[in-house]
């Protein structure tokens, strides 16, 4: 049996948070799953958003393009989130929402998404880096026997958790040491379970992973991570392109760099490309790196 037809608990808790409970016609209500964190993850709250706009689009082949989205205040992952979708805009090929998340009677982070009619047009794209496949390189299991005893706790415990979606970095440094590293990394990304072949909720968990390593990127070159207790670290605003239809049935390269650190944020880009070199979606993130202040 493929990977992709076993199931795992983890990714059944993904789809399970994504497939919102609509309240009525453009309010919808998301849950977060108790796994310990202090504040939701902003790839949840992504893909939350997503699914609310996506469901408010009736026309039958008009799929999301874009989104552009800002966080404004740190989710709580002990209540409810409301979505609330404005329909800004339905044309002749093109459709605009706006969705705002509620908590406290307070928003948390809007967005704004784009859908289109499928059509033809030019083509063209930039080519995949040359990395190791992600067979080549050590699998989760191989990196908690050979590294994870001797990283930090903070460390240990990211990559001991359970989770929908599995990591295999080409390059460890960045976790094994406090080197200043260049800012750019690859990651191959896959979902550890099958996702359905419907490509809205594809694309939604393609957003959800979207928001991961990003800030730790912008952090490469000042050696340290968003794992460092030191830093205040949050997703300020988050954009995302979907060029072609999401493919999750294997893994993924996830290219990303980050052109600039300035004034407590850092910048990072990435590029999300299919095995075989398709570069399905490109990302860009800004987030909030700075020094906690001291007594």
């Amino acid at each position: 049996m493929s990977r992709q037809n076993v199931p795992n608990p983890a990714m059944d808790v993904l789809l399970q948070t994504l497939d919102l409970e609509r309240l009525e016609g453009r309010l919808f209500r998301g849950r977060s799953p108790q796994v310990g964190w202090q504040r939701v993850f902003g790839g949840q709250v992504i893909g939350q958003a997503l699914v609310a706009a996506t469901r408010t689009v009736t026309q039958e082949r008009r799929y999301a393009h874009s989104l552009h989205a800002y966080f404004v205040r740190p989710g709580d992952p002990a209540v409810p989130i409301l979505y609330e979708v404005e329909i800004i805009r339905d044309g002749g090929s093109f459709a605009t929402r706006r969705v705002v998340a509620i908590q406290h009677d307070k928003p948390i982070f809007f967005m704004t998404a784009s859908f289109q009619d499928d059509e033809e047009g030019f083509e063209h794209q930039v080519a995949m880096p040359d990395v190791p496949q992600p067979e080549d390189l050590p699998g989760e299991a191989e990196l908690k026997a050979r590294f994870m005893q001797e990283a930090p706790p903070p460390i240990r415990a990211y990559w001991e958790r359970p989770r929908p979606i599995e990591l295999r970095p080409v390059a460890l440094a960045h976790y094994l040491s406090n080197d200043k590293l260049e800012p750019r990394q690859n990651i191959w990304v896959r979902t550890t379970g099958p996702v359905p072949a419907d490509r809205r909720v594809q694309a939604a968990v393609l957003a959800y992973l979207s928001d991961m390593t990003l800030l730790d990127t912008s952090l490469f070159a000042h050696g340290t991570s968003v794992l460092d207790r030191s830093l205040q670290v949050a997703s300020l605003d988050h954009a995302m392109w979907f060029h072609r239809p999401p493919d999750l049935d294997d893994w993924l390269l996830y290219s990303q760099d980050s052109p600039s650190a300035f004034g407590g944020r850092g910048m990072t880009r990435g590029a999300i490309f299919t095995r075989s070199g398709t570069l399905i979606a490109s990302v860009a993130q800004e987030g909030l790196i700075r020094k906690k202040a001291t007594d």
